[in-house]
């Protein structure tokens, strides 16, 4: 069966990114000698799902940051054709998060990175979140783009493990409660 998975950081205040899209605060506080569970993490994920937004902040980064195939979820970009430069690395689509979960799993693909503010808010909507790793910078932005938004309903987490790193980095684990 196929899984969803959020391995992302915040500002204390909860937001992913400035209101523009800026990552800079987040770049940063980017310690390369702290090991934050990123290679773990994403040792064992079959494809990355992202939205708009996030692939527009990452598009220009060279190299390219992923290595593995990322599905773009975006209405806006669903009929355009992906940069010739990551042909064959990455897909556009318009399909829900339940349409592009179940075609991910007919292609054999069983765990799914899910990034991006408003794509992980229509995951965990639609149940589609087994756990998540957060990690909390200490900066306050003020406002931005939120992590979380909205919900229809309560949807009850249970806390795994807190770590905190020399940097000032906070990063919990919670599992999705079914």
């Amino acid at each position: 069966m196929i899984t969803g998975h959020v391995f992302i950081a915040t500002s204390l205040d909860g937001f992913i990114a400035c209101e523009d899209g800026a990552i800079e605060w987040l770049i940063e506080r980017d310690d390369p000698a702290e090991d934050h569970g990123y290679d773990d993490f994403i040792k064992d994920i079959d494809v990355i799902i992202m939205g708009r937004g996030t692939f527009e902040t990452v598009r220009d980064k060279k190299p390219w940051l992923y290595n593995r195939p990322v599905l773009v979820l975006s209405a806006t970009l669903a009929d355009q054709a992906v940069p010739a430069d990551l042909a064959g690395k990455v897909r556009f689509s318009g399909q829900s998060p339940q349409q592009a979960m179940a075609m991910l799993e007919a292609e054999g693909h069983r765990r799914v990175y899910v990034d991006g503010g408003r794509v992980i808010q229509s995951f965990l909507r639609e149940g589609l979140i087994r756990d998540l790793v957060i990690t909390r910078v200490p900066i306050l932005l003020g406002t931005g783009r939120p992590l979380f938004g909205p919900v229809s309903r309560e949807i009850p987490l249970t806390h795994v493990s807190t770590r905190s790193f020399p940097s000032g980095l906070v990063q919990s684990t919670y599992t999705v409660v079914p």
